[in-house]
């Protein structure tokens, strides 16, 4: 729902995982958010959420009162879980509205 809305608690780095109900290719993860400033994404190919690897970090443009949409283009590669971290941002509080793998 575009109404509803991950937010933070006010501390940095924040994190979300998206689990998938099995491993799965992705080519892209596109991202919604607000204030966000540094986001990673992280991957793990794991039966459990753990042993995550780097896949981009970036560091996101301000849009003052706009949401910010990011699409990050990624090699064709496998995922049972991605982590999502927001090292850092141009606010205490950031939101996240919506996440989008594809593949």
């Amino acid at each position: 729902s575009s109404e509803t809305f991950w937010t933070t608690t006010g501390m940095f780095p924040q994190e979300f995982i998206i689990g998938f109900p099995k491993c799965v290719k992705i080519s892209k993860v596109a991202i919604q958010s607000y204030l966000v400033r540094t986001l990673r994404i992280e991957r793990s190919t794991s039966e459990d959420p753990v042993g995550f690897e780097e896949c981009i970090e970036k560091d996101l443009e301000h849009t003052e009162g706009q949401l910010q949409k990011e699409e990050f283009p990624l090699p064709e590669f496998q995922a049972t879980y991605l982590r999502f971290i927001i090292k850092s941002a141009f606010d205490h509080f950031v939101s996240v509205h919506r996440v989008i793998a594809e593949g």
